[in-house]
């Protein structure tokens, strides 16, 4: 074959493979086999091998890079991408219509509706109608360059059809990339037969593939694409959504079927109804529909703010809800002395999850909902939060079980319980054995002491065993006490005994934070080791004294100084410093390692009931987080009270770590914190 006759075939091979691809992957409907596609596949893989001087960046052939990245680059948008406002409530759909109707008086107004996919969004760039780059959301301004990945979905065109319409020389879009129901289920299944970690959901399977840094992994994932809007576009005759979603299609994009355009307020919640009722049965996952106002025209009317336009709203669905019954009530001691209640309960499906527990939360919750055991209850999941029992169902003429009490006494340790506001708490901190096995591990965090193989197994070891009654007790192990111990030797037990005899030698900042003091996460622990310079004088120091250290107010200074009061810890602190742990100077400020949150951005969103927002932020800060009010991608957890709003959606646009109230305090908890 001569160069000119291989560059004849290879234009007509590309072409017929682009053609086979879009009625494949974009319009569902095949006209030749697979055997005939991986034929004409072959062949064009052949020709290009030989010719290799011929091979082009759009061909089929070069949608997998070879070279993994190190990291992502950052590009900016061309256009800004902004959330959504949104809400679950029909009422505030209804604010919407009437704001856009008062704003547009006089002339028509007309939507069109869209399911709101839940996956991974995206901006596509087309330059002379071949793929140029693409990129993640991001902070809506700038996103991380995930060209190679995304030239992996067999959904994306490589290069735009222009045989039903003019292909511009610029095309930024946005879409989602999702992964279907169907190929989620089979990759999970692949996983766990190679004893991997399945994903949790399509989201974060989708958002996981996107951002591999070797595209090679990225293209054995099944992604797919659904493109819904044009961000920029040089000179464009199009004047309204549903012709952007008539052009996408003609340029070989993949647009939804079930957009809908809509004149009325009633057909925006009879649409929203019908899409909630389908849901389970369209193959992929939605979390809503998106309302946008249809002439473009009209949207420069009402404009945006800098957060989300104006002109289009998410009315979203509400939580995933399941009812089942509860078996059992238990309740959870944790490192800090909190007595949480929980509920166990028949398995359930909820949301592509198996839930068998969920949380009470406290002592008022279980009496303000009277649940309990034998009891059918509604539990819901709302975005990544834990499961929570959200009522009881009634069942008239069946006989309940006895009310729920929160035992009077620790079901570790038999100590009383007190009570402190809604929570229920032990107060025997090192001497009860399911705070203990917790404190231990927290003793031996990086950020404590640093002991080497002192982690949960070893420490509910340790704590069953008897070997640790109180946390003392760890100082004066020896090896011969381990080394029969399940899952240790003589190597194993004398390298443990060395890691503890190391340890015992440690800065004050680090002692401090170890012990769990209420309110001293690594930060408090630094302050107050600067400022008092010994534990001995930080032990006589009474409230008013620690008020002057930098971040501590009256309710950590009560807390702390409550810590040092109380005899029982007198007694072990006594125990620790009489020749089993030694205090040594301080290392300077830049050689201390930072805390689990240290820098670490939180966003708090929607109302909190356990504490007020401005509490939530000083204990954040007592732990060297940061709290800002923007989300970005450079959030790291998001915090979802009641009604979360818009940056909610924002943060699971961004497959963020959300957190519930609950699941807040617990990893405040974890951080040495009694909230």
């Amino acid at each position: 074959m001569s160069k000119g006759d291989a560059r004849e075939r290879l234009s007509m091979l590309r072409r017929e493979i682009r053609q086979h691809e879009h009625l494949y992957f974009v319009e569902d409907s095949p006209r030749i086999s697979d055997e005939e596609y991986d034929k004409l596949f072959r062949e064009l893989r052949s020709i290009e091998e030989k010719f290799p001087d011929l091979v082009a960046a759009d061909s089929p052939t070069q949608r997998v890079g070879g070279t993994p990245l190190v990291t992502f680059d950052q590009i900016d948008h061309a256009a800004p991408m902004l959330s959504l406002d949104s809400d679950t409530d029909p009422d505030a759909v209804r604010r919407f219509d009437e704001r856009v109707r008062k704003a547009l008086t006089g002339q028509p107004v007309s939507y069109v509706a869209e399911p709101k996919l839940d996956g991974a969004s995206v901006e596509l760039v087309y330059r002379q109608g071949r793929l140029s780059r693409a990129a993640t959301r991001g902070n809506g301004i700038r996103g991380e360059d995930v060209t190679a990945n995304v030239r992996t979905i067999q959904a994306v065109p490589l290069r735009l059809r222009g045989d039903r319409r003019t292909v511009p020389e610029l095309l930024s879009v946005r879409g989602e990339v999702i992964m279907q129901l169907e190929a989620f289920e089979e990759l999970n299944e692949c996983l766990i037969a190679q004893d991997r970690e399945p994903f949790a959901n399509p989201r974060n399977a989708a958002a996981g593939a996107l951002r591999q840094l070797d595209p090679r992994v990225t293209a054995t994932r099944p992604l797919d694409i659904y493109v819904y809007d044009i961000l920029a576009i040089t000179n464009s005759d199009i004047d309204s959504q549903w012709q952007v979603l008539e052009s996408l299609r003609q340029w070989g994009l993949r647009v939804n079927d079930l957009s809908r355009r809509i004149q009325s307020l009633e057909g925006l919640l009879d649409y929203h109804r019908k899409m909630m009722e389908c849901r389970d049965d369209i193959g992929y996952e939605i979390d809503g529909v998106v309302i946008k106002l249809d002439p473009v025209a009209s949207r420069e009317i009402l404009g945006s703010t800098s957060h989300h336009p104006r002109w289009a709203f998410a009315f979203k669905f509400p939580p995933r809800r399941e009812i089942t019954r509860v078996e059992k009530i238990i309740v959870n001691v944790g490192r800090t002395g909190a007595v949480t209640p929980v509920a166990l309960m028949r398995p359930v499906e909820l949301g592509g999850v198996t839930v068998s527990r969920a949380t009470l939360h406290n002592r008022e919750e279980v009496e303000r909902k009277d649940i309990r055991e034998g009891d059918r209850v509604r539990i819901q999941r709302a975005g990544d939060v834990i499961p929570q029992v959200v009522e009881r169902v009634a069942e008239p003429g069946r006989r309940r079980g006895p009310k729920y009490k929160i035992p009077k006494r620790c079901p570790s340790c038999s100590t009383p319980l007190v009570e402190k506001g809604p929570f229920t708490f032990c107060p025997n901190s090192f001497g009860c054995p399911a705070q203990l096995r917790s404190r231990l591990v927290h003793l031996g965090s990086r950020n404590a002491l640093d002991i080497e193989g002192l982690g949960e197994e070893t420490a509910k070891l340790l704590v069953n065993r008897e070997l640790v009654r109180q946390l003392p007790d760890l100082f004066d192990l020896e090896a011969a006490q381990l080394v029969d111990l399940e899952g240790f030797a003589q190597k194993s037990a004398d390298n443990l005994v060395e890691a503890i005899a190391k340890a015992s030698h440690v800065e004050l900042q680090r002692f401090l934070f170890g012990l769990g003091i209420p309110e001293v996460g690594i930060t408090a622990g630094r302050a107050l080791a600067r400022h008092f310079g010994s534990l001995s004088d930080l032990r006589a120091a009474d409230s008013v004294d620690l008020e002057e250290v930098e971040g501590v107010g009256p309710k950590i200074a009560e807390q702390i100084a409550g810590f040092f009061a109380e005899p029982r810890n007198q007694e072990m602190l006594n125990r620790l410093l009489d020749g089993r742990v030694e205090l040594v100077d301080p290392v300077s400020v830049a050689q201390v390692e930072s805390s689990e949150l240290e820098g670490k951005r939180f966003v708090l969103t929607g109302g909190l009931e356990l504490m007020a927002r401005d509490q939530a932020k000083r204990h954040l800060e007592s732990l060297g987080a940061k709290v800002t009010s923007m989300i970005s991608a450079k959030t790291d957890f998001v915090v979802a009270g009641i009604n979360p709003g818009s940056k909610l959606a924002a943060a699971q646009k961004l497959n963020l770590a959300i957190l519930d109230e609950q699941s807040f305090v617990e990893l405040l908890r974890s951080s040495g914190l009694e909230v």
